[in-house]
């Protein structure tokens, strides 16, 4: 597969597409919407090839990887939600008038042709494209191997969908490593990567690329249970965050209990994960001394992205040590503070260096649909350009227009 002509491709219907109109981007997104409803039998076909060579995966890496019409039809209504979205392209900045006549205006443009590479969870392929769509951007995906066959009838029935304007959307249909590699090598055409996956795939572009990458680096999240917190509400916020759906990257996957309602707390929200879902708890001694049924880790074990029914637990003296953490152990992702006590509650949303900060709630609503911002490319951890979902606009950037009547510099 020529990955260097794909990416030129791309490229070039770039420009094409960045001057598109809203309608006409909105037109495509409904179509999109319509042909995944109309050809959903021939998507969980090609997903049940992807389920029975990933036989051997675990049952939460089957569940990122699993369609099913009700899926489908969210991913379709996720699609038409971006319709009823403000268009990000050509939004007015700023402006301002320079005391020598120039009138400056900033504008927001479309980034151009963005790379992502993801891994197991399908709906990825039609999540990004048509973000990119509407925000005016051409895209070249390159999925995982584990769900190869999915992407590629996804990827088909977007790219037939838009018709004559299909190589807006360019998918790499290879399941080798090198392909990857090439994609990386594509900066001529390809103005920024955005990779959707674990540490070892972020590491290895970080490593490998001239591109400008947007990282979304694993989701180590955190709730911090405050003494003050109602402790009815604060069982379920936890159950929720972890037992939802543990294999995403917002899963709560370290709890931290102040020490003053640790005892009251823990064995009542471990035991009821227990019965439900056999989750496995690993921690320090004041966590096992509460609750026999722990696994003791070391501070190295913190660091763990369980993405299972698993959970790491830790009995801290306070908010400080609560914040100190988190900000050692933390991947900037999502983290959380339980209380009734809003001078806590500030100091924790302050100091904690994290994308997503959450007062009273699961941290399981970081995520672009939730936020309100039609799904995500990825969840951004890092500070510049982007930081949290990154939706629409965060898939533009800006263009500054100088308008003048001859005037020279002097």
């Amino acid at each position: 597969m020529d990955v260097f002509t794909l990416c030129e491709k791309a490229k070039l219907a770039s420009i094409r597409l960045s001057s598109t109109t809203t309608e006409q981007k909105n037109a495509w997104l409904l179509s999109i919407a319509d042909a995944l409803d109309n050809r959903v039998d021939e998507i969980l076909s090609s997903n049940a090839i992807d389920m029975a060579r990933g036989e051997n995966l675990s049952p939460v890496m089957r569940d990122r990887l699993l369609l099913t019409r009700e899926r489908v039809a969210r991913i379709s209504d996720g699609v038409r939600d971006l319709v009823s979205l403000p268009d990000p392209v050509g939004r007015v900045l700023s402006h301002h008038v320079q005391k020598d006549g120039l009138d400056i205006t900033r504008v927001s443009v479309p980034i151009g042709v963005v790379g992502v590479i993801y891994e197991a969870r399908p709906n990825v392929t039609v999540d990004v494209a048509t973000l990119c769509i509407k925000s005016g951007n051409c895209v070249v995906l390159r999925g995982g191997k584990d769900a190869i066959n999915t992407n590629r009838a996804l990827a088909k029935v977007v790219k037939e969908a838009l018709g004559e304007w299909s190589e807006c959307v360019q998918f790499i249909d290879d399941e080798t490593r090198e392909s990857t590699g090439l994609l990386l090598k594509a900066d001529k055409y390809v103005d920024v990567i955005i990779p959707r996956g674990g540490e070892k795939l972020k590491e290895y572009i970080l490593q490998n690329t001239k591109i400008p990458v947007i990282c979304s680096a694993g989701g180590v999240c955190h709730t911090y249970v405050e003494k003050t917190a109602d402790l009815k509400k604060a069982k379920e916020i936890v159950k929720n965050a972890k037992l939802q759906r543990p294999s995403v990257c917002n899963a709560l996957e370290t709890l931290l209990v102040d020490e003053e309602v640790a005892e009251e707390f823990l064995p009542v929200v471990l035991s009821e994960m227990k019965a439900e879902k056999n989750i496995r708890v690993y921690g320090d001694e004041a966590t096992k001394a509460i609750y026999p049924d722990t696994e003791i880790i070391d501070e190295e074990g913190y660091n763990t992205e369980y993405l299972d029914y698993a959970l790491s637990v830790k009995v801290v003296s306070g908010v400080e040590e609560a914040i100190s953490h988190i900000n050692t152990h933390g991947t900037k992702h999502s983290d959380a503070i339980l209380t009734e006590d809003m001078c806590k509650a500030e100091k924790f949303i302050l100091s904690v260096d994290t994308a997503d900060v959450y007062v009273n709630a699961s941290t399981r609503f970081t995520d672009g649909y939730e936020f309100g911002l039609g799904a995500e490319v990825a969840i951004s951890t890092q500070k510049l350009h982007a930081r949290g979902p990154v939706g629409l606009n965060e898939l533009t950037t800006y263009k500054t227009i100088i308008r003048g009547n001859g005037q020279i510099r002097k």
